[in-house]
């Protein structure tokens, strides 16, 4: 399922990193690496606040939609 239905406190672990290339290499910068974990925080003004690799980020719904994760 997609980073963006995930509810708060949940851990997930990254199972797939769509998009295009560019938006796939600006995504493994951030920390999004299949087989990571990520933890959604919260959700603000249409942004997703998640924990990964030690690090808070807060992508925007669309990027979110390009990150599946599985329980």
């Amino acid at each position: 399922m997609p980073l963006s239905m995930v509810k708060a406190g949940e851990k997930n672990i990254i199972s797939r990193v769509g998009g295009k290339e560019e938006t796939r290499k600006f995504l493994e910068n951030l920390g999004f690496i299949v087989g990571g974990e990520v933890t959604v925080i919260s959700e603000a003004a249409g942004n997703i606040i998640v924990n990964v690799k030690d690090s808070r980020v807060a992508i925007g719904r669309d990027m979110a939609n390009k990150i599946m994760v599985a329980g």
